[in-house]
């Protein structure tokens, strides 16, 4: 699983999408949920009491947790794994994607997005600055970019196809799924933020 986009444009070759819905994503809100996803995604599958060990927290507690992502389709049962007793849990393939304007039109769908979205940002900046820390060798020194435009003034329209056009560039360049992956390759963090700075008393847009 891909966490997404805010818009209805899923990330380039995610093998599948879902819209995120506003019970699902009141589900999905939850600061040990968000962690015990993050946890699956970058340790793979694990059981609830290996997930309990590394996260702090009681058994019971996790599994509990994990019934609900698993009742709202974001996490599956490994099949074949584990004993009745010991159930093996692993991120459902595919990408969510966040139609912000179906989000944000009763209080309480709207503050689990901006919950969501704290988490989601917290994250990207966490997985940035281990990227830092590690100094690029060799032919891969100079390859990477950072980039900010903060005085940049458009349209919703603009930046919105902007955003749009992005995705499309990098369709072209990220390789599909079950593409070859060459001997020289190595993971790559691709991250870009197309966010209206607007004013905090805003009414027109509470939640961008």
């Amino acid at each position: 699983m891909k966490h997404g986009t805010e818009d209805t444009n899923p990330p380039p070759q995610a093998k599948a999408s879902r819209t995120v819905d506003p019970r699902s994503l009141r589900a999905l809100a939850h600061p040990l949920r968000m962690r015990i996803l993050d946890e699956l995604k970058d340790q793979g599958p694990a059981t609830s009491a290996r997930l309990a060990d590394r996260l702090g927290e009681n058994t019971g507690t996790v599994s509990w947790h994990l019934r609900h992502l698993a009742e709202h389709g974001y996490i599956e049962e490994e099949t074949g794994r584990g004993t009745k007793r010991e159930r093996w849990w692993r991120v459902t393939e595919g990408t969510l994607v966040f139609n912000t304007s179906e989000l944000t039109i009763d209080p309480q769908t709207r503050e689990a997005l901006s919950s969501y979205k704290q988490h989601y940002l917290e994250r990207s900046f966490q997985r940035a600055a281990r990227a830092l820390s590690v100094p690029a060798t060799g032919a891969w020194v100079g390859t990477g970019n950072m980039s900010d435009w903060g005085d940049v003034r458009m349209t919703p329209e603009q930046l919105r196809a902007l955003g749009a056009e992005l995705l499309e560039v990098i369709g072209r360049h990220v390789p599909a799924p079950d593409a070859p992956v060459p001997p020289d390759a190595q993971p790559v963090l691709i991250q870009f933020q197309t966010l209206p700075m607007l004013p905090a008393t805003s009414k027109e847009n509470p939640a961008p």
